[in-house]
């Protein structure tokens, strides 16, 4: 089982590589590959979250972060903002790992979900989150701040047929 702890603010500058280093997979897909090369969380970012007390990271025997997983309370769920492993360390069940820990702490403060927007068929999105126990959600299921998330993607460029939100009920 890899290590998973609660992320620290010495870790926010390994968080921005991690997740450049995952998107590089979107170059497999030639309709997304552009995401390989878009602009990932800020450091900063990534420090404000870890204030908020819900990231993780996996690390590796040097206790280096190789794998995080952001997220934030929204509505009464809690969100997964971003789950980015190092390109070297897929495919080792860290991601899987990182979201049963996210799981734990929501139902540990009464969150009865895990939600996410994701892209459809991409083999490490929407079929890999299906396999954690989500479920993708129709228009009618959406609640509003899912709404919101999904129209903010499109404005920033992500195709919207692509795009879905997934919830998991715990």
């Amino acid at each position: 089982m890899p290590l998973i702890r609660a992320a620290r603010p010495e870790d926010a500058p390994f968080l921005p590589k991690i997740e450049r280093s995952a998107a590089m997979l979107f170059r497999q897909i030639p309709d997304l590959a552009w995401i390989a090369e878009a602009p990932v969380q800020s450091e900063d970012r990534h420090r404000q979250g870890i204030e908020g007390g819900a990231v993780w990271v996996a690390v590796d025997a040097t206790d280096a972060p190789i794998g995080f997983l952001s997220a934030q309370r929204l509505e009464s769920a809690l969100h997964l903002w971003e789950l980015s492993v190092d390109h070297d360390h897929q495919g080792q069940g860290l991601g899987r790992a990182l979201v049963e820990v996210a799981k734990g702490w929501a139902i540990a403060r009464g969150c009865p979900a895990l939600t996410l927007t994701t892209f459809r068929e991409v083999a490490w999105n929407e079929p890999f989150y299906r396999s954690l126990g989500f479920v993708s959600l129709t228009a009618g299921d959406l609640t509003e701040a899912l709404r919101g998330l999904l129209a903010k993607e499109v404005e920033a460029g992500l195709p919207r047929d692509r795009r879905c939100a997934m919830r998991c009920l715990l």
